[in-house]
């Protein structure tokens, strides 16, 4: 330090933080040799507080205001430094300011999955993430556990060991609770303050901190078992799984019939695909007006009909799949068909037995005038 400095020294002190920044827990007032004026100013600003050290014993502690320091408002440290009848010369003391409002943006999380039995999918892995923040509320404890003789003390110098602490007790709390990992979100608010309210016990007495808020904002599962319940929520809002599989049959004649010139593999599997869901819908309607007391339908009729499909014979199917192939247009009258009753394949529209199925026969042109 330079002969100015020295000189300063010597004159009325005044003792203060301006803090500007926002992750400082406490910090060291530099001195010349530690060395404080009789009647020196000290300003402590709101949300601070100044604790004074002399010779490594914790003196007086002073809370926000604006003082002139005498023997008068330093009765701790007028008994530490023997001081009957006050004091006139320069005094050596160390002044520490401790931030004591709420520190915010703190993360917390579960560096590892938390094993636990689960009531609905046995043994599961969990994990945790969530914010707080944290307050000293007790300087002379945070001095005496934390700081030491640190000239500046950070809140990354503690963030560890507090995350460490509330992944611990979450552990502790989350098992004890034994609520279902379905049930998880609908509990965050008293889990949270349970949480919080465990660890403040720890670091209270302790260390001289609080934790005003604590929040648990996400427990999940691991991905597969998260995709797991995915596929049976869906299964869930499906619901009737035959009706489900006879609407997307539909959608699939649908789309066969809006493009019957798509030839290939695709036009036969939309043909049976086709005709599987007139058999379905068939079956199912005969079961639904069975369920509902109304008469048993007919006999289904025999399934004689083959279809030729790129070389391929498709079949057998009978009458009624038949007619619901021609209103899906999958079935036209130059379709080759095959029957044991007609011997050889022929187009559709010229076997009697299949007329039926593409409407009623145009009727014939009637004769020239006169004739």
């Amino acid at each position: 330090m330079g002969l100015f400095d020295k000189l300063r020294a010597e004159l009325i002190d005044i003792i203060e933080w301006v803090d500007d920044s926002r992750h400082t827990i406490a910090w060291r007032f530099p001195r010349y040799q530690n060395e404080i004026k009789n009647g020196a100013q000290l300003i402590v600003r709101p949300g601070q507080m100044a604790v004074f050290v002399h010779r490594g014993e914790l003196a007086d502690t002073f809370g926000p205001g604006h003082y002139e320091l005498k023997t008068d408002n330093l009765p701790i440290l007028s008994t530490l430094a023997g001081w009957k009848h006050g004091f006139n010369s320069p005094y050596k003391a160390e002044v520490y300011f401790v931030n004591t409002r709420q520190i915010t943006d703190l993360k917390w999380g579960t560096p590892n999955p938390i094993m636990l039995r689960d009531a609905d999918f046995g043994p599961i892995r969990l994990r945790a993430f969530g914010t707080y923040t944290m307050q000293a509320v007790d300087p002379k404890a945070l001095l005496k556990e934390l700081i030491g003789t640190d000239s500046s003390f950070e809140i990354d110098e503690i963030n560890e060991l507090m995350r460490s602490m509330i992944a611990s007790t979450f552990a502790d709390i989350i098992g004890e609770s034994k609520i279902s990992a379905l049930d998880l979100a609908a509990n965050y608010r008293e889990l949270s303050e349970d949480l919080r309210q465990s660890v403040v016990e720890k670091v209270d007495d302790e260390y001289g901190l609080n934790l005003p808020q604590l929040f648990i904002v996400n427990v999940s599962l691991p991905e597969e078992v998260e995709k797991a319940m995915d596929t049976r929520t869906s299964m869930g809002v499906i619901g009737d799984m035959g009706r489900f599989q006879q609407f997307q049959m539909g959608k699939a004649m649908t789309a066969a019939a809006e493009n019957p010139a798509g030839g290939g593999a695709s036009e036969g599997m939309g043909l049976g695909m086709g005709f599987a869901m007139a058999n379905q819908m068939v079956q199912g309607m005969g079961q639904a007006a069975g369920a509902g007391g109304a008469a048993p339908p007919p006999p289904p009729m025999a399934a004689t009909w083959y279809v030729a499909v790129n070389g391929k014979s498709e079949g057998p199917f009978d009458l009624n799949q038949m007619s619901q192939g021609a209103q899906a247009g999958q079935v036209k009258k130059e379709t080759l068909v095959w029957s044991q009753a007609i011997g050889d394949w022929q187009p559709a529209g010229q076997v009697g037995a299949l007329g039926m199925i593409f409407g009623p026969p145009s009727p014939p042109p009637p004769p020239p005038a006169g004739s």
